[in-house]
């Protein structure tokens, strides 16, 4: 199937993805006006003197606002905050479909930090959760940090999304090649939100005492190994470098590959070849997320020697799919009523992730992505871990 043609022929039919419906019967005057006026002047009036309240009486307690600025769109680049609203739609309908959230897709007009800040703080009384998506670092960690102290879990799912999954496939794929965390060499190729997340919880750089930082690990950009000497690096840059790389490594990214056990990809398409594969350690591990083109085919990374191989397309195994983790993150968050996201409840949902796949195989270390069970283990860890941290209202 084309599926690229197929989507858009479906799109066109169902002019979208999400809709709007009552929870609420409104077959009768009474039912009117209960929903309505005159009823709703009392819940109006309960939530003006006890603005907690809102989380009992109104959809707040169990919704989330997926907001972009379309600056990085999947693997397209910049497309604008319209374009980018056909992913924001189907985040939405994924957040109800895997995790019973409400979830309504916000998209921008600007690009600007500041008014992006402010828009979410002026919408965030609605919503129970903030869900931040695809926009372009290193705008992005900008933002994501000045919304955390909204009151309500604020999340760059394409960062920590993607790296909670990531860990959890990495945790599984090294339970195969016997090669433990603290002992495992790997290479991270992106330096974007991605990267910069994958980088942090591999290295331990967030406070929990559940992480294990692997042994070796080396990020790489366009112009290849990030090292504290290379001139002209940003500050995130600079700050990955004194992480990942305080021997001071110098190279590109073949140099980095030589005898890894790992290769994480979240960049661009059709990177590597049979021969990259064959520079690195043993029955390597190759996730290889870019999308919708991955880094290195599954065929030809298996023939040059993988052993485990991951991407983030549904129709190879081992998908490397937020579906994973976001909905059961924020169920969780909501249930509990977090304030905002701790490093305590990512590693809880990592464990779920990593769990809920049961014994692990090469062409399994993650569970379906269908399988709904992820996403109320994930919640019920995370809620948990929410209240024990101390982070909820």
């Amino acid at each position: 199937m084309d599926y690229f043609e197929a989507s858009l022929s479906r799109h066109r039919e169902t002019r979208g993805k999400i809709e709007v419906r009552s929870r609420m019967r409104l077959d009768s005057v009474d039912d009117l006006s209960l929903a309505y006026t005159p009823g709703v002047a009392r819940p109006c009036e309960e939530i003006a003197n006890n603005p907690a309240a809102a989380w009992d009486l109104t959809w707040k307690g169990r919704a989330v606002a997926v907001v972009s600025d379309g600056s990085a769109v999947l693997g397209l680049g910049n497309l604008g905050g319209l374009a980018s609203l056909p992913v924001m739609e189907g985040k939405a309908a994924l957040f109800r479909e895997f995790g019973g959230v409400d979830a309504v897709p916000v998209v921008l007009a600007t690009q600007d930090e500041d008014e992006i800040i402010q828009t979410v703080r002026s919408i965030a009384p609605t919503f129970g959760g903030i869900n931040l998506e695809d926009i372009s670092a290193p705008r992005c960690f900008r933002i994501e940090a000045a919304l955390q102290d909204l009151g309500i879990p604020v999340l760059h799912d394409d960062q920590h999304g993607t790296a909670i999954v990531l860990l959890a496939a990495l945790i599984n794929a090294s339970r195969i090649t016997g090669v433990s965390l603290p002992n495992l060499s790997v290479v991270i190729n992106g330096a974007g939100a991605a990267g910069h997340a994958i980088a942090r919880m591999l290295c331990c750089q967030d406070d929990d005492d559940r992480c294990i930082p692997v042994g070796k690990v080396r990020i790489c950009d366009s112009k290849g190994i990030i090292a504290p000497s290379r001139a002209g690096l940003n500050d995130y840059k600079q700050e990955l470098a004194r992480w990942t790389n305080p021997e001071d490594e110098q190279g590109d990214l073949r140099d980095a590959l030589r005898g890894a056990h790992a290769f994480i990809g979240v960049s661009k398409g059709n990177l590597l070849n049979g021969d990259d594969i064959r520079r690195m350690a043993k029955d390597p591990i190759v996730l290889a997320m870019a999308n919708p083109t991955p880094e290195i085919m599954p065929d030809e990374a298996e023939a040059a020697g993988a052993r485990i191989i991951g991407t983030g397309r549904s129709d190879f195994a081992n998908q490397v799919n937020n579906v994973l983790a976001f909905p059961g993150l924020f169920r969780g968050a909501l249930a509990a009523r977090a304030v905002k996201f701790t490093a305590a409840m990512k590693f809880a949902a990592v464990e779920a992730i990593a769990a809920a796949a049961g014994e692990p195989s090469p062409k399994r270390i993650l569970p379906a992505a269908f399988d709904r069970s992820v996403a109320v283990s994930v919640a019920d860890r995370v809620a948990e871990a929410a209240r024990q941290s101390g982070a909820c209202l």
